[in-house]
């Protein structure tokens, strides 16, 4: 019998997850070179574990592997021909499900380390049997991709890939890399990634070939899931979120106390802005959690999907995602106006309806804060206005040049340690803001930006070059990020 399936049973038996009896049961029924994925499951499966345990069951499995490969087998072998010391065997029986007693002429000692709550299936993310995907049960399945993004989101993994046609792979600080050397097939990929699935929402995306969903596990771990279908078959990515609410103090932006005075506003509109992939969902959650932590206010969010759940502190905060609440981030900002709110959070300016919709709502009291994709302020505005038709740009123009209290711009880079740090750019709406907007002149943001040091402004080529001067990214990564020829030539 295989070490890591020696402390299963162990680590099962003393957690009275399952009994002795039904590790033996197990055991007869497997042999012993059964795998520790198949001798779990078949617990599951010959209901030797009660329903509400089976997620301490996947717990234990994980720790058993570890052990497994790490640690010898344990002092008490539970598979070992040992005599109750309290009770015959045929009272053990008469209760699948109670806790074991303790069998003589030893008895089981309390285990050296307590289980982790994060513990996952499989100790390392090559641990996962890519392989056997197409021969194993929905149940299986089910618990073993479960066990996968629980141990991605122990590894700090930010991102998993699912996809036919290719080999499973992560990234990880912003790299990627393969976790297996199996490709998977088309069959292997659309049961990998509808495993999780219910059935109405595997309909809707066998319907419509594409699908976003938030994904909560029982562990309380959240992912923000997308499905698709390319030309080799189905594909999923997934994206790891955090539990916790995020905080501003550790986001490495600068100038905090400009970022706060934003939340004070009780109308305007502020924007966070980025590529994919520059931290801007939890910058957004961090606000929101500023706002929570420091007003008495209805908060409304619009979400695709909701990633970061907020619970209420001092403000109500009504969450709404994009497919199971709301039609669309347009549809959800018009019910917003009716929902007596006074701060709306918006996942994302994508349309002209929604981007008008939200500057209205930043005229008319509210306090708007929204994503763009955009890279630095001027271009933020830019794209802002663009969207609408030129017989409305001196209309839009005006509007935006009362309401807009700020822009923060953000991007993350690769740090010298191997991790990543901030870089950001931070616009505080000002007269001068105000007057290049309505003049259409965003061409002379740089010199209020570079001029408005004492309202908390920054521009990101300072922000890149004093991260560089800090010693927190290389020369290279400083030269990448900085167009500025006085900046670039200061870099040795």
């Amino acid at each position: 019998m295989k070490v890591s399936i020696v402390w299963l049973a162990r680590l099962g038996i003393e957690q009275g997850i399952f009994t002795r009896e039904a590790a033996l049961a197990v055991k007869g029924k497997l042999g012993d070179g059964a795998e520790l994925l198949d001798f779990a499951q078949e617990l599951v499966d010959g209901r030797h574990v009660a329903e509400e345990k089976i997620d301490a069951l996947e717990q234990i499995a994980g720790l058993a592997h570890s052990k497994g490969a790490d640690a010898p087998s344990p002092e008490v072998d539970p598979f070992a021909d040992l005599v109750p010391a309290t009770a015959p065997e045929a009272e053990m029986e008469s209760d699948p499900l109670t806790p074991p007693p303790a069998y003589g002429p030893v008895t089981m000692p309390p285990m050296a380390a307590r289980l982790d709550p994060t513990s996952a299936p499989f100790g390392r993310l090559d641990d996962f049997p890519f392989a056997r995907v197409a021969s194993m049960d929905a149940a299986a399945l089910a618990s073993s991709l479960r066990g996968l993004l629980k141990t991605c989101a122990r590894e700090k993994v930010s991102d998993l890939h699912l996809s036919a046609g290719s080999r499973p792979f992560v990234r990880a600080l912003r790299a990627l890399r393969p976790i297996s050397a199996h490709v998977l097939t088309a069959e292997e990929a659309l049961r990998l990634n509808t495993a999780l699935l219910a059935p109405h929402q595997r309909a809707l995306f066998l319907e419509r070939k594409d699908y976003d969903f938030a994904l909560a596990l029982p562990s309380g771990d959240r992912y923000r899931a997308n499905l698709l279908f390319h030309k080799g078959g189905a594909a999923g990515s997934y994206r790891m979120i955090s539990s916790k609410v995020p905080v501003l103090e550790d986001l490495g932006l600068r100038n905090l106390d400009a970022v706060r005075k934003l939340l004070t506003y009780h109308n305007g509109l502020v924007l966070v802005t980025g590529p994919v992939g520059a931290g801007k969902t939890t910058t957004l959650a961090a606000l929101v959690g500023e706002l929570n932590a420091s007003r008495k206010d209805h908060i409304i969010t619009v979400e695709d999907p909701i990633e970061v759940v907020q619970p209420a502190v001092g403000c109500n905060i009504t969450q709404r995602e994009v497919g199971p609440h709301t039609r669309s981030f347009a549809s959800a900002l018009k019910g917003a106006l009716r929902e007596d709110p006074d701060v709306i959070v918006i996942g994302e300016l994508r349309d002209l309806e929604t981007i008008e919709m939200a500057i209205s709502a930043s005229e008319t009291g509210h306090l708007v804060i929204g994503t763009m994709h955009t890279s630095d302020a001027a271009t933020t505005l830019n794209r802002l206005l663009d969207v609408f038709p030129p017989a409305q740009q001196a209309q839009i123009r005006a509007s935006v040049a009362e309401s807009l209290r700020g822009i923060v711009c953000q991007r993350l880079l690769p740090d010298v340690d191997g991790g990543l740090v901030l870089a950001c750019e931070i616009l505080i709406g000002n007269p001068a803001v105000s007057a290049l907007v309505r003049e259409g002149k965003t061409q002379g943001l740089r010199n209020i930006l570079e001029t408005g040091q004492r309202e908390g402004m920054c521009l990101m080529e300072s922000t890149v070059f004093k991260l560089y001067e800090e010693g927190r990214i290389s020369a290279e990564t400083a030269r990448a990020n900085i167009l500025n020829r006085v900046l670039r030539a200061r870099i040795v």
